[in-house]
């Protein structure tokens, strides 16, 4: 960091001033942004109210707004300004099924749809630094274009594939984007390769006391697939991840089904280690399709790549995180984040929230995925982490969502924003910098 600091002369927050300005005059209506996404919940690939909002919010900064990206009804493209270099905030807005909760710090479940990933505030904060960007670049009359990427369908690994495979971000610069999650932080990590797999059986129906012998389960198939997949286990490498559901299980036991499905997540750190697991269990399946007289198909829903990560853009980013202050917290959201920590049973030691955390020497393995992870193999990417939930609130629950329902999730929101808003500020004054990132990748 010393010799990147000394390569410098934009080193200082407050020679940002229209990035400040901006922020000032318009946090309150990303606020009412977030808020608005948050209590309009859509799964994903339904993000028409999301998709829009956060499109309309932009529009009225001045971007112009370009729809259905490769294929998507609810994905955008909002642009501005013209030339090199080409800055893109990944921004997303689906939410999970089943985690519908009120911004409460017990557990008050709505039934819908829910934000427990954060994506109400990740989408928001993109949006926020593209325009607080353009504020500066204007007021320099800086040359360069950015980009904001309205994505769909994070939550099933779909949108930024689709995406990437059409080729949306092949002239970018660079992209840039966060997560919220419990610590700021640059996310140095490798989020791992996944493959996502549907597998469905298909039997014979009989009679299961009277004529047994006419039936072919395809029950008995899916569950002797599991068992294999279970053995697999121990002759995998020790970072690969195989988690399996059953998607149909309906009928009375004195049938002998004559169909049967589960789904697959197969993970590793290393795409390579993902496809040798990914085939082994397509094997299990196979073999228990033969042992039961039944058919077996395969279907591929989603694969993505490992995260690959870039130093260049690390060390620039972490540089910019250093100097925007870690929100501060009232008494009031102390007490908030106490009582979700208890209700919940979060793991902490009563410390809440923390600053900024060192940038680690070397990447870190994730056990999750992201769909970001293709576009990395695209173009030089960057991602944050912003907390916006207290330590130890888990991902893809009831107390995440509650959290990114008020003051404690945007505060994280705003300050991811403002961080990549002076990263990217830093990178455009600086295009060795995005060079040294291409030379990187």
């Amino acid at each position: 960091m010393t010799e990147y600091k000394a390569n410098c002369s934009y080193i200082e927050l407050s020679e940002a001033e229209a990035l400040e300005t901006w922020f000032s005059e318009n946090e309150e209506e990303m606020i009412h942004t977030a808020d608005d996404i948050f209590h309009h919940p859509e799964l994903s690939r339904e993000e028409v109210y999301s998709s829009k909002c956060l499109a309309d919010f932009l529009e009225k900064q001045g971007f112009e707004i370009k729809w259905n990206i490769a294929g998507f009804q609810t994905a955008f493209i909002a642009q501005w300004g013209s030339g090199k270099p080409i800055v893109g905030f990944l921004a997303e807005y689906d939410a999970l099924p089943g985690l519908g909760q009120e911004p409460d710090c017990e557990y008050k479940p709505t039934h819908t749809p829910g934000h427990g990933c954060g994506h109400n505030l990740l989408g928001t904060a993109c949006a926020g630094a593209a325009c607080a960007l353009k504020a500066q670049m204007e007021k320099e009359n800086a040359a360069g274009t950015i980009r904001v990427y309205g994505c769909p369908a994070e939550e099933i690994v779909i949108g930024k594939i689709k995406m990437n495979a059409a080729g949306v971000f092949d002239d970018l610069s660079v992209a840039v984007t966060w997560h919220p999650f419990d610590r700021n932080r640059v996310s140095y990590d490798i989020w791992q390769a996944q493959d996502v797999k549907n597998y469905k059986f298909y039997g014979t129906a009989a009679h299961a006391s009277k004529h047994p012998e006419l039936g072919r389960s395809a029950l008995d198939a899916a569950e002797l697939m599991n068992v294999g997949v279970n053995y697999l286990r121990e002759h995998v490498a020790d970072d690969v991840r195989m988690h399996y559901t059953y998607t149909n299980t309906d009928g009375p036991a004195n049938i002998v089904p004559d169909y049967a499905s589960t789904n697959y997540f197969i993970r590793s750190a290393k795409r390579s280690r993902t496809e040798d697991a990914s085939k082994r269990v397509d094997d299990c399946a196979k073999g228990a399709a033969m042992m039961t007289g039944t058919r077996v198909e395969i279907e591929l829903v989603t694969s993505n790549k490992e995260m690959k990560v870039n130093r260049t853009l690390a060390e620039v980013f972490y540089y910019a995180m250093e100097q925007v202050p870690v929100p501060e917290y009232t008494k009031e959201e102390l007490a908030f984040a106490e009582k979700i920590t208890a209700a919940a049973g979060l793991e902490n030691d009563g410390t809440y929230f923390t600053g900024l955390e060192p940038l680690e020497d070397e990447p870190v393995i994730l056990s999750i995925g992201t769909d970001v992870s293709d576009v990395s193999h695209t173009v030089p990417t960057v991602m944050l982490s912003a907390a916006a939930m207290c330590k130890g609130t888990p991902l893809h629950h009831w107390s995440t969502t509650a959290q990114a329902g008020m003051s404690i999730g945007q505060k994280g929101m705003l300050y991811a924003a403002q961080c990549m808003a002076l990263g990217s500020w830093m990178l455009v004054q600086d295009p060795a910098k995005i060079e040294e990132a291409w030379k990187e990748l």
